[in-house]
């Protein structure tokens, strides 16, 4: 990748392929410091590590010029980037976690350069970024200061108890002068800002003044419910440097850096407007009533936007940087020209764009229940057919651990015993089964009829690559969500079951079938109920209907 980014002609596809480059070296970064890490017990000093940081710092620097000039200017690479990167080198595999925030979150690299930008800080400042993620954002908020490479810290512990081990040489490294500022880097805070309050806590233990620190952030809000006093307190009291997605893509200056403009570029309008679908907004255009309204995990939702312009609109949706949004519209071009989904018109740095259909939700549609049996039938069997699997998924044992622990949460260990019982050992069922591209989103307000009365997809590019652990599964994932979301009768799951097995050329049967409802009621069950924890008003009612629909099937299903 980095080779093609000397070769491109200075272009936002070139700063897009520079910034993969980045993410993936990030990640590589990551898994060779845990890899360190694994061996010592503790943070350390290392060549290799060192080298890894010198290459991400590079990288750095070339995205942030790229980007205050509108990404045109020459690439300055030096001489001996090769060899740095030739040195990222393990002779055992290497364990590395996907960033989460490029993933699922809209967390440009780019803002953490804006942020670093505004900060006032000065080349004599220590950077630490918190991995995983952190590895790379801290060597941009380093290339923006003129400071040395980055260090990185790996918190352990008790996601909301979280302690960082550091040796005696990388403690006198990142201490050598406790009256420079520091810099700590990572996104979130979540729901207890451990992470980078216990790197703090370590920081003021070894003789840092509290007036030293400057936190680095994904969001401006503060850490959830289960932040420490002490914590908090620091969070409030010292600067925070961020630059939201909404200032950095939506509100900037630079058309060049405006979302907007990357979306137009690619339908090839001049001028369009926009709207704001996230977190639930996809409503208000889609239900009249609110009444009518289905239940929203905001915080979940991806980024999504409705852009119209010269009589034709579409829909602008994030679906992760690091080239997944290319994969996942390539595979939404196949479903599209099989007559599923709305047509793509492309993508742009980390956003899908597909039509927007102007249809009504098909709960109110009033369509025929054996044309829309017919119609699961022949798209679920054809994601079972021409879309394999294209990440992997939680074994059959993880699905029912996680079904089972989330209803002894949500009712009790007598009911979890019993949905323990009726599944028996999973892995009876290993044999028979083969993992697709499988849809995980069946819900009824995930459909539409279109103005010609057919019947359309919408969403179904990648709920099996979300930040859950279900991943890819069998059909019959699917083939059991279809039936609960759906409340198919015993006739209309059979039509729909012989429709997949003769489309897909597979055996569905009933233990599979039964097996896979328990554990994606289970799922669901979990889902909203993490849901509620995080919303108030209509919408915690709306939650609480929907989670009790799941149940009250659950607890029939296992004949309670």
């Amino acid at each position: 990748m980095m080779m093609a980014c000397i070769e491109m002609q200075p272009s936002r596809q070139r700063h897009e392929t520079l910034v993969q480059a980045f993410i993936l070296t990030g990640e590589l970064v990551q898994g060779l410091a845990d890899q360190d890490f694994g061996r010592k017990g503790a943070d350390d000093l290392s060549e290799l590590q060192g080298a890894g940081a010198k290459l991400l710092l590079m990288q750095a620097r070339e995205i942030m010029h790229s980007w205050r000039n509108g990404f045109v200017g020459i690439l300055s690479f030096p001489e001996d980037w090769t060899a740095k990167l030739e040195s990222l080198d393990s002779a055992d595999p290497v364990r590395m976690k996907r960033a989460e925030g490029y993933a699922f979150y809209a967390l440009y690299p780019e803002s953490y350069i804006e942020a670093a930008s505004i900060s006032n800080l000065t080349r004599k400042t220590v950077v630490i970024g918190i991995r995983s993620i952190g590895t790379g954002l801290a060597a941009l908020v380093s290339a923006v200061l003129g400071a040395g490479p980055a260090y990185s810290l790996r918190p352990t512990g008790h996601p909301f108890e979280r302690h960082v081990q550091v040796t005696p040489a990388l403690s006198k490294s990142i201490l050598a002068d406790p009256e420079s500022d520091f810099a700590i880097v990572d996104e979130g805070p979540g729901l207890s800002g451990s992470s980078f309050g216990c790197v703090g806590d370590w920081l003021q233990a070894n003789g840092v003044a509290s007036g030293r620190l400057h936190f680095f952030p994904s969001h401006a809000g503060e850490p959830g419910p289960h932040a420490s006093k002490t914590h908090l307190t620091r969070w409030r009291d010292r600067p925070r440097h961020v630059v939201s997605f909404d200032d950095l893509t939506l509100a900037a200056q630079d058309p060049k850096h405006r979302l907007h403009t990357w979306a137009a570029d690619v339908v090839g309008v001049a001028r369009s407007s926009w709207r704001d679908l996230s977190g639930g907004a996809w409503r208000t255009v889609r239900y009249r009533d609110p009444s009518l309204w289905p239940p929203s995990y905001m915080q979940m939702e991806k980024r999504k936007f409705l852009m119209e312009a010269e009589g034709e609109a579409w829909h602008v949706k994030f679906a992760g940087l690091c080239g997944s949004e290319v994969d996942k519209a390539r595979r939404g071009s196949l479903l599209s020209e099989a007559g599923f989904i709305p047509r793509i018109a492309g993508t742009c740095y980390g956003f899908i764009i597909e039509e927007w259909i102007d249809g009504m939700p098909l709960d109110n549609s009033g369509v025929g229940r054996p044309h829309m049996v017919d119609h699961l039938g022949r798209y679920l069997g054809f994601r079972a057919r021409h879309l394999p699997a294209r990440n992997g998924g939680a074994s059959i044992q993880k699905l029912c651990e996680m079904a089972i622990f989330n209803i002894a949460e949500a009712a009790g260990s007598h009911t979890a015993e019993k949905l323990r019982r009726a599944i028996g050992a999973p892995e009876r069922l290993a044999g028979r089964l083969r993992r697709v591209d499988t849809d995980n989103r069946l819900h009824l307000w995930e459909w539409l009829t279109s103005t010609t009365g057919g019947i359309i997809k919408t969403d179904a590019l990648d709920h099996n690559a979300a930040h859950d652990l279900i991943g890819c599964q069998d059909i019959a994932w699917d083939v059991a969500g279809a039936c609960v979301e759906f409340e198919l009768s015993n006739k209309e799951r059979n039509r729909l079951v012989g429709l997949v097995g003769r489309e897909a050329d597979c055996d569905l049967r009933d233990d599979v079938l039964k097996f896979f409802e328990a554990c994606y009621l289970g799922f669901q069950i979990g889902l909203w109920s993490q849901a509620k924890a995080s919303i108030d008003g209509a919408e915690t009612a709306r939650i609480e209907r929907t989670t009790k629909r799941y149940l009250d099937r659950l607890l029939q299903l296992i004949d309670i």
